[in-house]
């Protein structure tokens, strides 16, 4: 009889993942329902025309996060083709090439991919595995999550401008009750997320804070490439030379590897005919 891998360790595993998921979607409904039925219709009202605008805003940024965020929970990241063997004449000599095989899925992965211990196999061009979404963030699905990220930070700031426009330009009668619940989430999940008393949730938003600041620097790099390259930069600077990451191809060249050559589609998360197979990439001359 076949014996079933992974037993109630992996059950329980993929249960919080879902949890997961479902606890990020409440909170996307709690924050959109607070901002437009609790703070912006208290402050200018949802039947004035400021009040629908505003609510439209919020609205269209929650409704792309979502949509991206469906794409990049649904998506395969990215699986290594089973006919995939590295180029052993590119391989700077042998030891490049054993650190290049899996021993785990017993296969070569091409450059920039990584094995994911919680799906057990190689991800292209891997940037790290996002509890959210329960689902790797890899080379086929890195578009839809760098701006469902994006559309939920925008949405985000937005909500709390509102937040604050009514908290200090309107007064509050604490009374009623809804008011009430909806300070009290608001203050639970602070405690919990900010403060740190769920450790695993604090720990998986300073992962996500990371992956922001690597987008930021729009070097190229992924989430594992960007803790890789801190120690040769340390060596570099240390021996007196500059690091630049060497799939670093410029500004430019860097979004349209991930967004795309066409502008129009940059925000369009399904929009992803400029991948390739994602087993090559290009690198700095410098």
């Amino acid at each position: 009889m076949a014996r079933r891998r992974g037993g109630p360790a992996a059950a329980a595993a993929t249960t919080v993942a879902s949890l997961a998921v479902v606890a990020t979607l409440a909170v996307m409904a709690l924050v959109y329902y607070a901002t437009l039925f609790v703070f912006l219709d208290h402050w200018l009202g949802l039947g004035t025309p400021a009040g629908a605008a505003h609510a439209a805003a919020v609205s269209l940024a929650v409704a792309a996060s979502f949509f991206a965020f469906v794409c990049a929970a649904a998506a395969d990241p990215g699986s290594v083709p089973a006919s995939f063997a590295p180029d052993a004449e590119a391989a700077q000599g042998q030891q490049e090439l054993k650190s290049r095989y899996c021993d785990k899925c017993c296969m070569f992965k091409p450059p920039r991919s990584h094995h994911c211990k919680v799906c057990k196999r190689c991800v292209l061009k891997m940037d790290h595995h996002c509890v959210w979404i329960n689902n790797c963030v890899g080379y086929a699905n890195y578009k839809a999550f760098i701006i469902c990220v994006l559309n939920a930070t925008i949405g985000s700031l937005y909500s709390f401008v509102i937040f604050l426009c009514d908290l200090l330009l309107k007064e509050h009668d604490f009374d009623i009750l809804y008011v009430k619940i909806v300070y009290v989430l608001a203050a639970e999940i602070k405690s919990c997320i900010i403060d740190g008393n769920v450790p695993i949730l604090r720990k998986n938003l300073l992962d996500l804070g990371w992956c922001i600041a690597v987008l930021l620097k729009l070097d190229n790099s992924s989430f594992n490439q960007y803790r890789e390259a801190v120690r040769a930069k340390w060596l570099a600077k240390k021996s007196g030379q500059k690091y630049r990451h060497r799939f670093d191809l410029g500004m430019r060249k860097n979004i349209q590897m991930i967004l795309g050559p066409n502008i129009l589609c940059w925000l369009c998360p399904t929009a992803t005919g400029h991948l390739k197979d994602g087993t090559e990439f290009q690198i700095t001359n410098n």
